[in-house]
């Protein structure tokens, strides 16, 4: 059993960087930018599949008169742009991703009524289309934004990582809510700061910080006890609201690309962040309820736990270590 899972280890560890770039599962960007009163500029991203862009396409409302170029491809995915002429406007018009239906990933589409009044609608495979309304109404904001907050903290495997790396270090369920509390503060704080542009950072160096958090947290991990930091074991909050204000700057990154409606980025801003948080109560739920289950049905894994901690401890180590090296390679 013990060579299973190390084998099973070892084949995460070498296999996840390589997962984690694959692109067949990102999302689309269809973003409509308001010039005058009938003409936009739409940028259209595609995921890379295979060498070819996924087989899915944006069309505009009918009123909308358009020749997209041929994509690009930027090293990541396939990017054409163009100028619609749109002689109603998009008020009332339908946006659709045609194909969407036929794949397992989604589509945030950004748009704007008129120059600074943005408006954002994640498309899925259930849901390929919808109308412009003229006006976002609360429900709409919060609708889209929680869903956006959810899915960014879903696919954000390093900040899942750095929670699963929590969860292995603390073992006592009181401490570990005061530490989630205080990392779920913290990042509260510096996303809403970076969003506004009171504090601003570029993103390679802030993405490094991310991996260097859980690369701390694996070398904790690799110690017993009696041998960690002690801050970190007496006052494990104190370390995960450090931790917590920079992992806030990488939320902030990915809303500032998303955009806030004009007017109610209050809103937006609350509803995103609530997003996340039900994200990472999510993960936090499955995970103990994997554990439990496992605990259950294999009863004596209970023997093998610090050799299962050690490799744990190392495979997160090195999947965090080689995000490093590929930020700092990127300043």
């Amino acid at each position: 059993m013990r060579r299973l899972l190390l084998a099973l280890l070892m084949v995460v560890t070498t296999s996840l960087p390589t997962l984690v770039s694959a692109h067949a599962l990102d999302p689309g960007y269809l973003n409509l930018a308001s010039l005058d009163q009938d003409r936009w500029r739409v940028t259209w991203r595609v995921p890379d599949v295979s060498g070819r862009p996924m087989p899915i396409a944006a069309r505009l409302p009918e009123s909308c008169s358009y020749e997209p170029p041929p994509p690009i491809f930027d090293g990541r995915a396939w990017t054409s742009a163009w100028v619609a002429h749109c002689t109603n406007g998009l008020a009332g018009g339908r946006i659709e991703i045609a194909g969407l239906e036929r794949t397992r990933t989604d589509v945030l589409v950004r748009y704007e009524l008129e120059p600074g009044d943005t408006r954002v609608q994640r498309l899925t495979a259930a849901e390929t289309a919808f109308t412009v309304s003229g006006q976002a109404g609360v429900t709409e904001i919060l609708g889209s934004y929680i869903g956006l907050g959810v899915t960014h903290i879903l696919e954000g495997i390093d900040h899942l990582l750095f929670v699963f790396a929590l969860l292995l270090l603390i073992r006592d369920r009181r401490r570990l809510f005061w530490a989630v509390t205080a990392f779920t503060l913290a990042h509260s704080i510096t996303l809403v700061a970076a969003t506004l542009g009171w504090l601003s950072l570029p993103s390679p160096p802030v993405e490094a910080l991310i991996a260097l958090s859980i690369v701390f947290l694996a070398y904790e991990l690799t110690l017993p006890p009696e041998a960690r930091d002690p801050l970190a074991q007496r006052f494990p909050w104190i370390v995960a609201f450090a931790f917590g204000l920079i992992h806030g700057l990488g939320f902030a990154g990915a809303l500032r690309d998303i955009g806030l409606p004009e007017g109610d980025i209050p809103l937006a801003l609350f509803a995103f962040n609530i997003g996340v948080e039900l994200g990472q109560l999510l993960f936090i739920g499955v995970l103990l309820g994997i554990g439990v289950a496992v605990r259950r049905l294999y009863p004596a894994i209970k023997q093998q736990a610090t050799w299962l901690m050690r490799g744990s401890s190392y495979a997160i180590g090195s999947l965090a270590a080689f995000w490093v090296i590929e930020r700092i390679a990127s300043f």
